[in-house]
């Protein structure tokens, strides 16, 4: 049977068994043979498949402009009777594209391994059956359920609905979520206003639904959005600048090259040895190692990340995590233990009351069995814990005595639950129990000493709950307008002690700049109990109610000096998180529930843990092992060490590399011969970017994690502009020293130079890494010990080598080495010198503040990488 791909428009304006029929499905779904004949049509339901190889990740090392270049010059050097040339440039070429190759390589297969293992669940009904899929594997005609959190996982034509309201913003930039229906509407000119469809990308924000998939893959509405995004993955704001920094590098090589070539051109040098000596100086100026540096990076914090229990989804996201100015956390078992325990029920003068107790077994969404208690929440299943509850259950005027007749679940928005029941004597009763606040609300006759018992109850940091009855008139359902005129009976207390280690998380998140805020559905007095407790400064307390009373301009202001949101909703905690990042600020929220998984989309950074709902750990970006901010707080700082540690090398490439390229610029403009040849220059350049590969598993300063990172750069550029001159400055000494001093030839110049070159703009980094004075009060890694100090040691060693003739080094006498080890010296500490009042007279880098169109632009990018599949095989391809 073939499976029919219908317009997305026209299936809005068709009656839903119409749209069933027409892409050959039924409300039972597909069979096992529809779905194979439908996915060998329309492919799999993802916007790009991006397959790792070997020939992929070589083809884009050998897609830059100047290694083609640079070879096609070698060859002809070779061919014209310079083999030697030819040859050992060619060689250096062929390093150093091996170089990016295997970087890029296992950066890769880091990202696809890490992918791999990361899936999108949805419901879909196949042969009858519900059952749990890949959301790549959907097809037209699947039939599939949507719930609250849930991401559309394809273009669907609705079904049946119950209260369905859908968060477009992501396609549509509106705030307010979209309500559905099932039935068809009347022809539109809008593609994304269709009322009775959802659209791939969006989120579930309220209700339910079945619907049947119409588009996958790029045919969908959000497909289209995302293929304007092209096949680059999500960027943070540091990649992106970088990779414009590159750019204006390449620029800046370009035009050395243009008018290196020129002048030497000018001067009657050899047409050949003029473009080779330009290309060289270009590539040398180029950083073609930076990208490869951040993959690492990202890729080994990844790593530490998991050994640390934090499993990241996107590799990106470890820039987010250190990116991070406000959490947003829930209080039960994040800062509490978790663990719920019963503590007492009492009527509303404060007095033991065993009838209360009674009343909050019978208003109970657990159910009692020889295993103990079964379903419920958390307060739930405590009442069942409570000492003497076993006992009531046998006793004639216990929970035995009332016989339920009908329910009224708990919601969020009354904050209550209600049980119609028939208690002894055949009166007929309605039991509601919930928040006090909402409870109170309802009552009638409240006694005076109510009030004081319960602010005594929420000042010890207890968890209340209320309970209230009033007889009923009908055994029918009840309905939230019955729950009014109620008599209080009492309430009952719950105690969820601060974790031990609770204070000392806090303490770690505020060395590094992050504050913490609680959204809690609890009581704002007892939140606030806790945040006093664990050492958070208490700036303020806002209420669901306070929320309702205030716009988003309001609540915007409001944000920054509160601390607590108390008795909050699962709307008004997305729209706290929403709100929030409207103030520039980067906000994660760490939830674990169902009704989390709006705001957990709604973040900069969504964090679940393991034990959370498998709809809040899908909505996440990064999923704790542990329910620990201390965890948390690792995970931050790794971020930010990578961030710092990829500043190490764009600050190196653009001082001492930037320098000494520029220096062989100059010295071919009055020198009577190239100053270094062609391959020197490329070896060089290798050598430096060997010297550098340890960067990514430096320590970072503490000072430098204790703030978010902040690409800047006006920054680099006046770092570029004081110590890429210094740089400059000591060749130019190096190279009155060579001439003035030793009269050396040409070859020993540009051996002498190779040597103090590479020495000086290697060991640097010692100096450069750090705002402190090195060694002594910020030791390197032992690796970045190594690996620079060898690279200088081999550039010095060379010219005694045999390979010194080949690659054109001469031995240099002593004397040479005692001046450079003086000019090193000095050198080294003119650079310190300059540092210390660089950084005096320089404020910190900043961040600018992203416009509402770059994160609209990086949100739809996240939210695109979900339907985006890295695999090993062959080519990649767009699938439709």
């Amino acid at each position: 049977m073939t499976v029919l791909a219908l317009d997305l428009r026209t299936s809005a304006t068709e009656r839903a068994d119409d749209v069933l029929a027409a892409l050959g499905s039924r409300p039972g779904g597909l069979t096992s043979a529809e779905v194979a004949t439908g996915r060998e049509q329309h492919g799999r339901n993802v916007l790009a498949e991006h397959r790792v190889t070997v020939f992929g990740v070589l083809a884009r090392q050998l897609r830059n402009p100047l290694l083609i270049l640079l070879l096609g010059a070698a060859g002809v050097s070779a061919f014209t009777g310079d083999t030697t040339g030819g040859s050992i440039i060619s060689a250096i070429v062929v390093l150093s594209v091996g170089l990016g190759f295997v970087n890029e390589y296992r950066s890769e297969l880091a990202v696809a391994a890490l992918h791999s293992n990361v899936h999108h669940t949805t419901l879909v009904w196949r042969d009858g059956q519900q059952t749990s899929i890949d959301a790549a594997e959907l097809v037209p005609g699947d039939v599939v359920t949507l719930r609250v959190g849930d991401i559309v996982p394809a273009d669907v034509r609705l079904l049946d609905v119950t209260q369905l309201e859908c968060d477009e913003t992501i396609l549509t930039g509106e705030a307010m979520p979209a309500t559905k229906g099932a039935g068809p509407v009347a022809g539109t000119d809008s593609a994304v206003d269709l009322a009775s469809c959802a659209f791939m990308g969006t989120i579930v924000h309220r209700g339910s639904a079945r619907a049947v998939v119409v588009g996958t893959g790029s045919a969908t509405e959000f497909g289209k959005i995302a293929a304007g995004l092209g096949e680059r993955q999500a960027e943070t704001a540091f990649q992106l600048g970088l990779r414009n920094f590159s750019k204006l590098l390449v620029r800046v090589a370009a035009a050395l090259t243009i008018s290196i070539f020129a002048i030497n051109i000018a001067y009657s040098r050899p047409l050949l040895e003029a473009l080779l000596f330009s290309v060289a100086i270009a590539v040398g100026i180029t950083p073609q190692l930076l990208p490869a540096i951040v993959s690492v990076s990202l890729a080994t914090g990844s790593r530490q990340l998991a050994r640390r229990r934090v499993l990241v989804k996107r590799l990106v996201t470890i820039e987010d995590l250190g990116n991070i100015e406000v959490l947003f956390t829930d209080k039960t078992g994040t800062l509490t233990e978790g663990t719920i325990t019963f503590e007492q029920a009492i009527d509303p003068a404060g007095a033991p009351a065993g009838e209360v107790l009674t009343l909050g077994l019978v208003c109970n969404e657990a159910d009692m069995t020889d295993h103990g208690p079964v379903g419920g929440n958390g307060l739930d299943v405590a009442l069942w814990g409570a000492p003497g509850a076993a006992g009531l259950t046998a006793d004639p005027l216990g929970p035995r005595a009332y016989r339920r007749l009908a329910t009224l679940p708990f919601d969020h928005e009354r904050q209550l639950a209600s049980v119609l029941v028939e208690g002894p004597g055949a009166a007929v009763m309605l039991v509601t129990k919930g928040a006090p606040e909402a409870v109170l609300a309802r009552c009638v006759d409240v006694p005076a000493q109510a009030a004081a018992t319960l602010d005594r109850l929420f000042a010890s940091g207890a968890r209340v709950v209320a309970v209230a009855t009033k007889p009923a008139s009908s055994a029918g359902t009840p309905t939230a307008a019955d729950e009014h005129d109620l008599q209080l009976a009492g309430f009952v207390s719950f105690a969820d002690r601060p974790k031990a280690d609770a204070a000392a998380s806090i303490a770690k998140l505020h060395r590094l700049g992050i504050e913490v805020k609680i959204i809690t559905g609890d009581n704002g007095t007892v939140a606030a109990k806790v945040c006093a407790d664990i050492g958070i400064d208490n700036r303020g307390v806002l209420s669901g109610a306070d929320l309702d009373r205030l716009d988003d301009d309001a609540l915007a202001a409001a944000i920054p000096t509160t601390t607590v949101f108390a008795r909050v909703s699962p709307d008004q905690k997305s729209r706290i998180i929403k709100v929030a990042r409207r103030t520039g600020v980067d906000v994660a929220y760490m939830g674990d529930g169902v009704n989390d998984a709006v705001a957990l989309h709604a973040a900069d950074v969504g964090i679940s843990v393991d034990s959370a709902s498998d709809v809040a750990k899908d909505a996440a970006d990064i999923v704790l092992l542990d329910k620990d901010l201390g965890v948390l707080a690792d995970g931050v700082m790794v971020g930010r060490r990578i961030f710092a540690n990829t500043l190490k090398y764009v600050l190196m490439a653009t001082s001492s590399n930037f320098g000494n390229m520029f220096s062989a610029a100059g010295a071919s403009v009055f020198l009577t011969f190239l100053p270094m040849l062609p391959s020197q220059i490329l070896l060089n350049n290798l050598l430096y970017d060997v010297g550098q590969l340890a960067i990514p598993t430096d320590d970072v300063d503490p000072e430098v994690l204790a703030r978010p990172a902040a690409w800047d750069v006006a920054f680099v550029r006046r770092f570029m502009a004081v110590f890429g001159p210094l740089s400059s400055i000591f060749d130019f000494a190096t190279f009155f020293v060579m001439l003035g001093i030793l009269h050396a030839s040409h070859e020993e110049f540009r051996s002498g130079w190779f040597v103090e070159s590479l020495a000086t703009q290697t060991l640097v980094i010692f100096l450069i890494r750090t705002r402190r004075i090195p060694f002594f009060r910020s030791r390197p890694s032992l690796p970045m010990v190594i690996t620079p100090v060898t690279a200088a040691v081999i550039g010095a060693v060379l010219p005694f080598t045999p390979l010194a003739h080949v690659l054109g080094f001469t031995t240099l006498p002593l004397t040479f080495f005692l001046i450079l080890l003086g000019m090193i010296a000095i050198y080294l500490l003119l650079v310190e010198t300059a540092k210390t009042r660089f950084y005096a007279a320089d404020r910190q880098p900043t961040r600018p503040p992203r416009s509402h169109e770059q994160r609209a632009a990086r949100h739809v990018a996240r939210r695109a990488s979900r339907f985006r599949h890295h695999l090993h095989g062959p080519a990649a391809r767009q699938t439709t």
